[in-house]
């Protein structure tokens, strides 16, 4: 265990001994992201989402998400737990990044908690920080897991292994 680890209390976590079908269950350190210079979320009342074989996914309340930055998208996918997903475009001044962020307009029942929240491809955005630690992005466009130092893989989507 790492010395920054002992300090938070973060207990190492194998996305393997996750549970399938996913469960929600809220985050106790801030939440921040950045996209072309500004911070366009700042949130205390985060959710993740934890799912064998995935680095959590984190969602934040629409509220604490500047809603000018949001445009919605086009583009749809399936989550045969959650539902069908809505995207976001996220836009700053010229910047844009397509499809960045997602949500759950009308999840199932088991994860209505995530209604109102958005997720965001941590590899879209400048930076996004799960209390002072800077994540770095679950590889490939398709899942949007978030790897702090204490998730342990091999992850869904990627040949790499990050052990600690």
């Amino acid at each position: 265990m790492n010395e920054k680890m002992k300090e938070t209390g973060d207990e190492q976590e194998s996305v393997w001994d996750y549970p399938r079908p996913p469960k929600i269950e809220p985050v106790k350190q801030a939440i921040k992201i950045e996209f072309s210079g500004a911070v366009i979320a700042e949130s205390s009342n985060a959710k993740r989402v934890l799912e064998r074989g995935h680095p959590p996914v984190y969602y934040l309340p629409l509220e604490d998400i500047n809603a000018k930055v949001l445009r919605v998208s086009t583009r749809r996918t399936w989550c045969e737990w959650k539902g069908e997903a809505s995207y976001y475009d996220i836009v700053v001044g010229d910047a844009v990044s397509q499809n960045a962020a997602w949500f759950y307009p009308n999840p199932s029942p088991d994860f209505n908690d995530i209604k109102d929240n958005v997720a965001f491809y941590a590899g879209k955005m400048e930076a996004c920080y799960v209390g002072d630690e800077l994540v770095e992005p679950q590889a490939g466009d398709f899942y949007g897991g978030w790897i702090t130092s204490n998730i342990e893989g091999p992850f869904k989507g990627s040949s790499r292994k990050r052990m600690r």
